[in-house]
């Protein structure tokens, strides 16, 4: 019998060496609208996995819940069943004027400014992407005419402290182009695990404005977060086109 990875409850007979990671169970629901031959796979506590073809590249999308020690068991397991390549489609706030809602951030770097990646090596490692992936994901949203940046997140463990607003204007000086909680997870684990990783951010949270406002205006489904997503999604499952090509 098949053994199966405890917490995604996937197994080595899969055989998919491409996995889309959104944080949101829901999510993968509407990547699903972009594969065929789509399968559901399992569904326990935040993991909720799909597998389908793009192009006809097996693709295996997986939610991975909130934050970094959520993402990192699931990249953990995910690397146990042969999975290679990891593009995180995530949401993010802006902490720059240019990057508006909808538009995509493809991070070259990340803050490790959470508790997960910290727990695995000194701070001073670096949290950054696969450069061929990165630069792929680049070239996808430039032929896709995708409203996108490129630049450097922070990740973070918490949106409710007393330090939010001071610690958004710090980063914010530093040229930081946005907020999530997973990046330097996945950047900091593939990196020691030798997997490649890319993370795509769709700006959910207008520059300036209330997080916790923002992400609840994301859920209803607003327009412009849609688009965002929608091209993340798009941008990552073009990626792994390339790479499967490059594979041949």
């Amino acid at each position: 019998m098949e053994a199966l990875q405890p917490h995604i409850q996937l197994g080595k007979n899969l055989h998919i060496p491409y996995a889309i990671l959104p944080g949101d169970p829901a999510r993968v629901d509407r990547i699903a609208m972009h594969l065929d031959n789509v399968q559901p796979l399992a569904y326990n506590r935040e993991y909720k996995s799909i597998c389908g073809t793009y192009q006809g590249v097996p693709i295996l999308a997986i939610s991975t819940g909130i934050g970094g020690t959520s993402a990192g068991i699931a990249i953990e397991e995910l690397a146990q069943i042969g999975v290679k390549a990891m593009i995180r489609i995530g949401s993010c706030g802006s902490l720059q004027p240019k990057v508006k809602v909808g538009d995509i951030i493809i991070v070259n770097g990340a803050v490790r400014d959470d508790g997960a990646s910290k727990t695995y090596i000194d701070a001073a490692f670096p949290a950054v992407p696969d450069p061929f992936l990165m630069m792929a994901c680049a070239e996808v949203a430039k032929e896709q005419h995708f409203s996108h940046h490129i630049g450097i997140a922070r990740s973070h463990d918490s949106f409710y402290t007393e330090r939010e607003i001071e610690l958004n204007a710090y980063w914010e000086k530093q040229g930081v182009l946005g907020c999530d909680m997973e990046t330097a997870a996945l950047f900091t684990i593939g990196a020691l695990r030798g997997i490649q990783t890319a993370s795509i951010l769709n700006n959910v949270v207008a520059y300036a404005e209330d997080t916790s406002d923002s992400i609840a205006s994301y859920v209803d489904g607003e327009s412009l977060s849609a688009q965002g997503e929608k091209h993340e999604i798009i941008t990552a499952l073009e990626v792994f086109v390339k790479l499967s090509k490059q594979a041949e």
